[in-house]
């Protein structure tokens, strides 16, 4: 019996230990491609000439679509933010799912809404849509309204913003996020400069709006969240962003845009049926059927990603709401592993088959479970006393110091390129964040991951919930000067 745990723990080990090298020579790849891509795009953006796009009448057409659930708190805000995009031909259409507070009276005083007659031809199915509103005024004739009743999901708003797009390509967002006013104008770059390939997708980078400020819809400085639990994920997002996702567009390997900021291909989103109204994490799916539709159809197609920041969204304050996010998440996660499994090591999907499934499978999916099962592990060895202390701890240490390391790279080749922060005070103490994410941030991550699988397993229902938005701070207005 003795020596069968043995083998078995021997077994473990090797396995852990070939798991975690795999993983961090992985990083250590992406923190190299970003490097390339991130000054590949910076000399390209030396040569482009954004005037000539912006007088052009060939430039693509785009709508911007943003599904609103109880956004009342900052729906107007958002909105005007996204009347101030710096692009010649786009239209914006807020899709109200269905709203129990006064987010749609809100918008119809604000903007002038009237109800008109549309077209409205239901490509893809979702909800009843009641209503559909524009503006009597000129200055808003860009916006479009859809009030339709709650589908229970994001994905069922966004597909009725895309029965309604005019245009080939559309933008999805949050209401919840603020946009820089020339999000359109480089997302729709990499479409126009990639040459054979067809471009279904593209990404940007997205941060924490909480501590910066905000003026009329419009972010006129940003900071680093003052609350740990939004600075952990700004920290998050810099490392998932500018480091791992530019890493993976260099060899076209992007696992999934986020729901937050991107543009799509509409006639192959249409095609491939829209987003799943089922699923828990709608973009990493769509995305996913998206690659296989083009994969099944012989198109030659490319996914890219940009390493400016386009995008501010308020993220959770509180553990309760937070969990449900990262809960939500991680239910997604599973479900799309468990629908498109098929793909798995599968060399006829390509890129998508033999990288991207496998990566998520083993290294975004498992991890969790591998963290779990070597915590039981390490206790069960601890209380055998089999564990070599100085060896132990050794392991430890390296693993600690490359996680800071890593994540630490990625905050400071974002300011070195970008300047984001006015002060280096404020990268330092945002560069403090890591130290502690190890052991109070990653450890949540872990938990609410698996409580995401769990739910998935059991079947539990859930829903597109609202995430009690305390909305944006403001920029102190202008002190008046008095002459006398």
């Amino acid at each position: 019996m003795n020596e069968i745990l043995e083998t078995i723990g021997r077994i473990y080990e090797s396995s852990v230990f070939v798991y975690g090298t795999i993983l961090l020579v992985t990083y250590a790849m992406l923190a190299i491609f970003s490097i390339i891509a991130i000054r590949a795009y910076a000399k390209r953006e030396r040569l482009h000439q954004e005037d000539i796009l912006m007088s052009s009448p060939l430039a693509p057409g785009v709508t911007v679509l943003a599904p609103a659930f109880n956004e009342g708190l900052t729906i107007i805000y958002n909105i005007r933010s996204l009347l101030t995009l710096n692009y010649p031909r786009y239209e914006i259409i807020i899709v109200n799912d269905g709203s129990t507070d006064d987010s749609l009276e809100q918008m119809i005083r604000e903007f002038e809404l009237t109800e008109v007659d549309f077209a409205y031809n239901a490509k893809i199915q979702t909800r009843p849509v009641r209503k559909i509103f524009k503006s009597v005024n000129p200055a808003y004739a860009r916006l479009m309204v859809i009030d339709k009743v709650n589908g229970k999901s994001k994905a069922d708003a966004v597909n009725a913003g895309i029965n309604a797009a005019a245009y080939d390509h559309f933008v999805c967002t949050d209401v919840d996020c603020i946009l820089d006013k020339n999000t359109i104008l480089e997302l729709i770059k990499p479409v126009m400069q990639e040459g054979k390939k067809r471009v279904i997708a593209v990404g940007a980078t997205l941060r924490i709006a909480n501590s910066s400020e905000f003026d009329e819809g419009v972010m006129t400085r940003m900071r680093p969240p003052k609350q740990l639990l939004p600075r952990f994920q700004e920290v998050e997002y810099i490392r998932a962003f500018v480091l791992g996702k530019m890493g993976w567009s260099l060899i076209n390997c992007v696992p999934n845009v986020s729901g937050g900021l991107g543009l799509f291909d509409k006639e192959i989103a249409i095609r491939c049926g829209g987003y799943d109204h089922s699923s828990f994490g709608e973009d990493m799916e769509l995305m996913t059927r998206m690659c296989r539709f083009a994969h099944d159809n012989k198109i030659n197609y490319s996914i890219r990603y940009i390493p400016k920041t386009l995008c501010w969204t308020e993220a959770p304050e509180s553990l309760k709401i937070f969990n449900r996010q990262r809960t939500r998440w991680a239910r997604g996660l599973a479900q799309l592993m468990y629908a498109h499994f098929s793909m798995f090591l599968n060399p006829r999907y390509g890129r998508m088959g033999m990288i991207i499934i496998p990566y998520n499978f083993f290294f975004e999916l498992l991890a969790p479970i591998v963290e779990l099962t070597g915590i039981i592990y390490y206790i069960i060895m601890l209380c055998l006393g089999l564990i070599n202390g100085p060896t132990a701890i050794l392991l430890l240490v390296f693993v600690y110091t490359y996680s800071v390391m890593i994540t630490t790279i990625a905050i400071l080749w974002d300011q070195l390129t970008f300047g984001y922060y006015k002060t280096w005070r404020e990268v330092a103490y945002l560069c403090l964040t890591p130290f502690m994410e190890f052991f109070l941030y990653h450890p949540l991550i872990v938990i609410y991951a698996l409580r995401g699988y769990y739910n998935f397993l059991t079947g539990k229902k859930g829903t597109w919930g609202n995430m009690q938005r305390r909305g944006f701070q403001q920029a102190a207005p202008a002190k008046k000067t008095v002459v006398n």
